[in-house]
């Protein structure tokens, strides 16, 4: 993924009170008249958008012209826009804490209708607090950095938490078993974004069950607007994150590092026409791939060497990327020249890569940074294992793990719980994922799970067997559900190389590297509980209707059927479920997947647990695919059947095999739903399989998964000239 960062050096002086405007003190609601004005919230913070909407008193709608009248913001960073349509959308930049914004609206039928409505913003954060994961050992620290969109103010306070989204405030306190957090500062500047640091130190002996920690920052001003440095507390003697992944490297460059196209910038021109860089992007050199005739190449994203198609052949590629080297294209050390393109615009591809030829400052062993054993309390580079890489088959799947190097999350581990995938991936024109470029549909694609394997910026990184460094896949896609899950997506490494083998006249190409070895990673996400969603009444009552109406022959102990209950649904949460009990030393008991047109749970217990209402309602989180190879044959060929068609609804964005929550014997498609649209239907079967639905945000290659839809492109000042071409 492209990374984002703004830069405002150069920027002209702010005018911090906004001249001839002073403080605002208009009633929120009507403005006397009988025209009334209703917003989705009266505080958002400068990430977000908000609807309003206007009526008359009598409840009766009518149109409406809408406006900005007033706001507190410096004239120079504006008061935001309104649409026709009446989503405000705030300045990207505020001159203060808070400042209030009042929007009007005038009825389009009589003029003389009026009202007027005031909203409270806030800064938000610029971008995820960097580093986003860091595992620590004992008594180790990391430093963490946190960017809020205010100039010439504000601050970050930083408090401890067992969650992300904050909850426990350890803050400060040396004794404590989580840890503690000192040397708190804020850099303020008219010219630049308000940046603010703290140091996070692990305690020296770990708490029971060494749980995880999240720093988190609480942005001035605003309750809500938070973001966290996810924590692992490890026993092994060693330190990780990302900061290793996006330091500037002064000797032998190795992959795993930040790294992209020098020209991979967004800019505009003022009214004299001079331009302005507004920001830019990067992402990770993933490994090196080498020809019959050993010359070498960086292995990353199209996207991140190629800029989405938009670079040319010859580009120079830096070590560390824009992203990295505050937006400026001359002060990165250049590594490669982009050489091969696969492009993105073309129904005869099915890979986002590029290759650079690399240059002597490259290190010719393919090393990939903190894949090897720990030096020092710091993980070494390592090589992967030379060649092509591994075919993902079910007996490998049944234990694999895997692991990525990348420039944001450094290296983290996860499981592949999804295989024979397809799914569709928007490409921008600029950074700020503003310009649609294209839409691509991916097949057979490799999904992994967890909200802390990648994001922005790892793009590129490879993904390998954590068990002998064998290549798997290359990164290029994530996105992020509303429940703290989160989803990565990487194409298999052999239709890379060979898709690049395409672009380079037939060259044998593999990934440079050594023999096969361990590697020693990080699951962040190990642990995370399954999405849950509360379900309705109504859901409940046709669960509990379908389960007193369940056939008596279901019931039969000899088939290892126990019982029947009501419950909830893992594979659909938000669904209710009739809970089938099988006993559990009669493996194999042939349960229909719905009963009565609800999804059933089917849950191995006991008669002595059943009797004594202690069998459990729902069943333990599953971490990768565990199913025979004939099973999960039968369940790739009914998904090449029927994912095109499923995938016509508008909602759906993707659909691979999996495993079922619901029941783990039985293959499932999984059916990625787009959280900003209603599908038409979500069945329980499709082509005789189970589904399962994932609500998540359309995936990112440019932007965060973190980052909300209706983010605006930030792009509020101008900053530094561009360079000449």
């Amino acid at each position: 993924m492209r990374g984002l960062k703004l830069l405002f050096a150069g920027a002209p002086s702010l005018l911090l009170l906004l001249a001839g405007c002073g403080a605002i003190s208009v009633p929120v609601g009507a403005s006397g008249g009988s025209l009334l004005i209703y917003a989705d919230k009266a505080t958002l913070d400068t990430t977000a958008t908000d609807q309003l909407s206007a009526r008359m008193t009598s409840g009766s709608s009518t149109g409406v012209h809408w406006s900005i009248v007033n706001g507190q913001n410096d004239v120079a960073l504006g008061q935001g826009t309104i649409s026709a349509n009446g989503v405000y959308t705030p300045p990207q930049l505020l001159s203060r804490d808070q400042v209030q914004i009042q929007v009007g609206a005038t009825s389009t039928s009589d003029p003389a209708e009026t009202a007027n409505y005031l909203l409270t913003v806030t800064p938000g954060f610029v971008q995820v607090l960097t580093p986003e994961t860091a595992s620590i050992a004992p008594g180790g620290t990391v430093q963490v950095t946190g960017t809020i969109a205010e100039v010439n103010a504000g601050s970050i306070r930083w408090s401890l938490s067992t969650t992300a989204g904050g909850g426990m405030d350890h803050q400060n306190d040396p004794g404590d078993s989580y840890g503690a957090i000192s040397d708190t500062r804020c850099s303020h500047s008219s010219r630049t974004y308000t940046s603010c640091t703290a140091t996070y130190t692990a305690p020296r002996a770990l708490p029971p069950g060494s749980p995880a920690v999240f720093v988190v920052g609480l942005a001035a001003g605003n309750p809500h607007s938070t973001a966290a440095l996810h924590i692992l507390l490890n026993g092994a003697g060693f330190t990780s994150s990302g900061l290793q992944n996006q330091t500037a490297q002064t000797g032998y460059v190795e992959m795993g590092s930040s790294g992209g196209n020098a020209n991979d910038y967004d800019s505009r021109r003022d009214g004299s026409g001079k331009e302005y860089v507004n920001d830019c992007c990067g992402g990770t050199l993933g490994a090196l791939v080498a020809d019959r005739d050993n010359n070498l190449f960086i292995l990353s994203n199209n996207h991140v060497l190629a800029e989405s198609d938009q670079a040319r052949a010859g580009d120079t590629i830096v070590q560390p990327a824009l992203v990295d080297l505050n937006c400026n294209p001359q002060a990165g050390r250049t590594v490669g020249s982009l050489r091969y393109v696969v492009p993105i615009e073309s129904s005869q591809s099915n890979v986002d890569a590029a290759l650079a030829a690399a240059t002597p400052a490259v290190d010719g062993t393919g090393a990939i940074l903190q894949l090897g054993p720990a030096v020092n309390g710091v993980l070494s580079p390592a090589a992967p294992a030379e060649g092509t890489g591994e075919t993902l088959t079910a007996g490998l799947l049944n234990q694999l793990r895997v692991v990525k190097s990348g420039r944001t999350t450094g290296l983290t581990c996860s499981t592949v719980n999804t295989v024979n995938l397809s799914v569709q991936v928007d490409y921008y024109y600029d950074c700020a994922e503003t310009k649609p470029y294209y839409t691509k549909t991916y097949v057979n694609q490799i999904g992994m799970p967890g909200i802390s394997f990648a994001d922005s910026g790892d793009s590129g990184a490879l993904v390998l067997d954590a068990a002998n460094a064998q290549p798997v896949g290359l990164f290029f896609a994530s996105g992020a559900d509303d429940t703290n899950h989160g989803f990565s997506v990487a194409n298999p490494i052999q239709d890379v190389l060979h898709e690049l083998a395409q672009k380079s006249q037939g060259e044998d190409l593999r990934i440079a590297g050594g023999a096969p070895h361990t590697i020693t990673c990080s699951n962040y996400d190990e642990h995370t509980a399954l999405a849950t969603r509360s379900v309705s009444s109504f859901a409940m009552l046709a669960a509990k209707a379908a389960a007193e109406a369940a056939p008596a022959q279901l019931l039969r102990p000899d088939n290892g059927v126990l019982g029947i209950a009501t419950g909830k649904s893992q594979d659909s949460p938000g669904e209710g479920a009739v809970i089938v009990y099988v006993d559990r030393n009669k493996p194999g008991a042939a349960i229909p997947k719905v009963v009565n047109g609800v999804r059933t749970l089917v849950i191995p217990t006991d008669a002595a647990s059943l009797s004594a209402g202690t069998a459990p309602v729902s069943l333990p989180e599953l971490e990768g695919i565990h199913l025979p190879a004939d099973v999960l044959r039968a369940a790739n060929a009914i998904q090449q059947q029927i994912a095109s068609q499923m995938m016509a609804d508008p909602a759906f964005f993707g659909v691979g095999v999996t495993q079922s929550y619901d029941n783990p014997a039985e293959a499932a498609l999984l059916v990625l739903v787009d959280l900003t649209k209603a599908p038409r239907s979500m069945p329980a079967l499709a082509g005789g399989l189970r589904v399962r639905y994932m609500r998540v945000n359309r995936l990112h290659v440019t932007r965060s998964k973190l980052a909300p839809v209706s983010q605006a492109p930030r792009c509020a000042l101008p900053s530094s000239p561009a360079p000449s071409q």
